[in-house]
């Protein structure tokens, strides 16, 4: 019968633990959440982490923490506690806000092919919400515009890799077409005038023939000159 008591009483214990627990839980989501309100987002943030001290399963401290972190842009920090809360809550209209609140920062990030896929899962917990809706399209639009400048930029920087690769093989090309006419004319003799070769040979008889003609002149009067003398001689007496 005493083990019963005691038994009882220690059941009893837990009981009275766990209610003061779950009170001070709601006590600091509320003080947090009046914090938020006021635009206090340090404070609400030091509350929020306390009722996550009380219960760290607790989802809606977490989706609320996730909240006040995004307001003073700390996204990856928010973000986290997001995930976290997605993975333990089984509402289905709890699961819908924090999807919808992922897919708000990952939209405010560029990232829109996530916030596409983070819209389309609050939509299926929560199909009538109708602003999560409009996000989505909204992001969708957004995705197909991003996609489309980067394949513009793509097409750009592929148009310009080719004219570099095309100036680059022209520049090639024309040191390749010097460096064989360079060979060329390094391996073939200097072209002649044949002309001029021709003239040069028919000057050089001309000339030729004109020294002969000056010597033979020379030597007849040399010879005239001979018997000029030869004939003075025989009329003068030495």
């Amino acid at each position: 019968m005493l083990k019963n008591k005691y038994i009882i009483f220690t059941v009893f214990l837990s009981l009275a633990a766990g209610a003061s627990a779950q009170k001070a839980e709601r006590d600091y989501i509320r003080k947090g959440n009046r914090l938020f309100n006021d635009s206090v987002f340090v404070d609400a943030e030091v509350n929020y982490r306390k009722a996550l001290e009380v219960n760290p399963k607790s989802t809606v401290s977490m989706y609320n923490l996730g909240n006040t972190l995004s307001q003073q842009q700390k996204f990856q920090d928010a973000m986290e506690q997001y995930a976290t809360a997605s993975n333990i809550e089984k509402d289905k209209m709890k699961l819908a806000q924090i999807y919808h609140n992922m897919g708000v920062l990952l939209q405010s990030g560029k990232d829109y092919a996530k916030a596409v896929e983070a819209y389309k899962m609050s939509l299926r917990n929560n199909p009538t919400d109708n602003e999560t809706r409009y996000n989505l399209a909204l992001a969708q639009k957004m995705l197909k515009d991003q996609q489309q400048d980067q394949n513009k930029d793509q097409d750009q920087k592929k148009d310009q890799q080719q004219k570099q690769d095309q100036k680059q093989d022209q520049n090639k090309d024309k040191q390749n077409d010097q460096k064989q006419d360079d060979k060329k004319d390094q391996q073939q003799p200097p072209k002649s005038d044949k002309k001029d070769n021709q003239m040069s040979k028919e000057n050089a008889e001309q000339l030729l023939n004109s020294v002969m003609q000056d010597e033979k002149d020379v030597q007849d009067k040399v010879k005239k000159q001979q018997k000029v003398l030869q004939g003075g001689r025989l009329e003068k007496d030495w």
